[in-house]
């Protein structure tokens, strides 16, 4: 019953918000959430919500919409079950994009914005978000600084002469605001580059999640969230109805039902360029596997 009554009043706080910030204000484009349509012919369940999360390097100025996405993971969550499953692509995979030939996956959120970032992470994995959730660096730092931190299961320890000479400790550690967001942005000094730092990608994703479980329960902390989330909102084609739809699938997602996997595959060079040559076979199995019910039995 608890349950029920904190995701009406977060359905309430969505609609309210979504009616004082609609699509057209120039709010900050902190986070954008964009909605897509499903290219015809893929089979996806209904009843499954995908949503293709980006995290964007941009500087001021620039436009977060048309730059290129420095972290890139999809989300599936059942609706019924409250399972949920995170597919991380490494950025620099390098991939056939509708009208632009082959590049970086990345590239198409410069070649033709969220849209067609969705629509080529959607080929390689056979599955078509249904919104496209882009997040600029400085609002993911903000975001998780507002919720107090998460903690991560760090697997090994590393560091970076730039972002963190210190590093990080291996085992269970608490990280917050831009240093979180760095932790899932090393990449050079992980043993296996982009696919690790697509995995700690991954863990703060589950350290949000489980931050949020933990405090579900507080009066008010989950409208307070949300709010702080909305304020710096743009949504594109998103109904109050399907915000309030998002936020309840994230709300009761089941942390025992929560599996992830990194797209893998080879390094290569293409024109001078290193880039990674993803094994689009698994990287379609992880899209059938988790089609209907969001769940990847293994990686």
């Amino acid at each position: 019953m608890r349950k029920v009554a904190r995701v009406l009043v977060l359905g309430l706080v969505l609609a309210v918000t979504a009616l004082v910030v609609p699509d057209s204000t120039p709010a900050p484009t902190e986070f954008t959430l964009v909605k897509l349509d499903r290219a015809r012919g893929v089979d996806v369940d209904p009843d499954v919500v995908w949503i293709l999360a980006v995290g964007a390097d941009t500087r001021p100025g620039e436009d977060p919409l048309h730059s290129r996405g420095d972290a890139l993971q999809m989300v599936g969550i059942d609706t019924r079950t409250g399972a949920a499953t995170a597919i991380g692509i490494p950025r620099d995979s390098w991939v056939p994009i509708p009208g632009h030939g082959s590049n970086r996956v990345n590239a198409s959120l410069f070649f033709g914005g969220p849209k067609l970032l969705g629509r080529t992470v959607g080929n390689l994995l056979g599955v078509q978000p249904d919104y496209v959730m882009l997040a600029t660096f400085s609002g993911l730092a903000r975001l998780i600084s507002s919720i107090g931190g998460i903690t991560v299961d760090n697997p090994r320890a590393f560091s970076d002469a730039h972002l963190n000479p210190r590093g990080w400790k291996a085992g269970r550690i608490r990280i917050n605001g831009m240093r979180a967001v760095e932790f899932a942005r090393v990449r050079k000094s992980l043993p296996r580059g982009d696919f690790d730092r697509s995995a700690n990608q991954q863990r703060v994703i589950r350290g949000i999640q489980r931050k949020i479980a933990a405090n579900a329960d507080r009066p008010g902390w989950i409208e307070g969230g949300v709010l702080s989330v909305l304020a710096h909102l743009k949504t594109q084609g998103v109904s109050p109805t399907e915000l309030f739809r998002i936020a309840q699938a994230i709300a009761q997602v089941d942390q025992r039902r929560i599996s992830t996997c990194v797209v893998q595959g080879g390094i290569g060079n293409i024109n001078g360029a290193s880039v990674v040559l993803p094994n689009v076979a698994l990287a379609r199995r992880y899209g059938a596997d988790a089609r209907h019910d969001a769940t990847i039995k293994r990686c």
